[in-house]
Formats: C-alpha cells, sequence, structure tokens
C-alpha cells in the first residue's frame, strides 16, 4: 500500500508540474518518455528550446528539499535518456535540463522550478 501512495503522490506531482508549465507558455512535447531503463519525466518545449524536466514531489521537506534527490547518478541517467531521446526526435537545438520540485503537505502545495539545474557530459 505505501508503494502505490508513493506512485499516486508522484503522479499528482507530475500533473501539477505540467500545469505550472503550461502556465508559464512552455508546450508539453512527451510525458513520461521512455527509453530502455531511463524515464524523462516531462519534456517540453520553450521558446525554441526543448527542455527535459525531471520532476521530484514530497509531502514534507523536513528530510530537504526534493531538488536535492536529482543525484549525480540521476543526472547521467536523465542524460543518457535525453541523448537517446534527441536522436529518435532528430532535435539539433539547444536545450536544457530543469528542476521542478513539488511539496504537496495538506492543502498547501509549493513548486519550485530551476531552470538550466545541471549541464551533464555526453559521451562523445
Amino acid at each position: 500500500m505505501k508503494k502505490a501512495d508513493h506512485l499516486a503522490l508522484g503522479e499528482k506531482g507530475e500533473q501539477l508540474a505540467a500545469d505550472f508549465l503550461l502556465k508559464k507558455g512552455y508546450v508539453i512535447v512527451e510525458r513520461n518518455w521512455r527509453n530502455v531503463h531511463e524515464e524523462i519525466d516531462i519534456i517540453a518545449s520553450h521558446h525554441q528550446t526543448l527542455v527535459i524536466a525531471e520532476v521530484k514531489t514530497r509531502s514534507t521537506s523536513v528530510f530537504g528539499e526534493p531538488e536535492l534527490a536529482v543525484t549525480p547518478l540521476k543526472q547521467k541517467k536523465l542524460a543518457r535518456a535525453a541523448e537517446a531521446y534527441l536522436e529518435k526526435a532528430g532535435h539539433k537545438g539547444e536545450m536544457r535540463f530543469d528542476v521542478i520540485s513539488v511539496v504537496l503537505n495538506g492543502n498547501e502545495t509549493r513548486i519550485t522550478h530551476i531552470e538550466d539545474a545541471f549541464y551533464p557530459f555526453f559521451a562523445e
């Protein structure tokens, strides 16, 4: 049951993040895009820039802000997934990695959007 609660919280956070981006003028291109073992939560476009967005949702920030869960290993996995997406989509323009942190604590919702959250190194 705990796992189901965790998944429901994540799905709600991703929906709130997508709605948040739409209100800021972003266009959602893909949600939950998968490549083998990696997943990209939201792929959006904003002013001709492709945005790879990782969403982290928590019910409290007592143990740290959700964005802290985007570790170097997670960044590497996102970069691999993004590389696969870029190849498949044929995108040659600008791209960036954002992190969207969502805290759902009772009736309070806090969304933090960190643009250019990290800069991964792609394998050459």
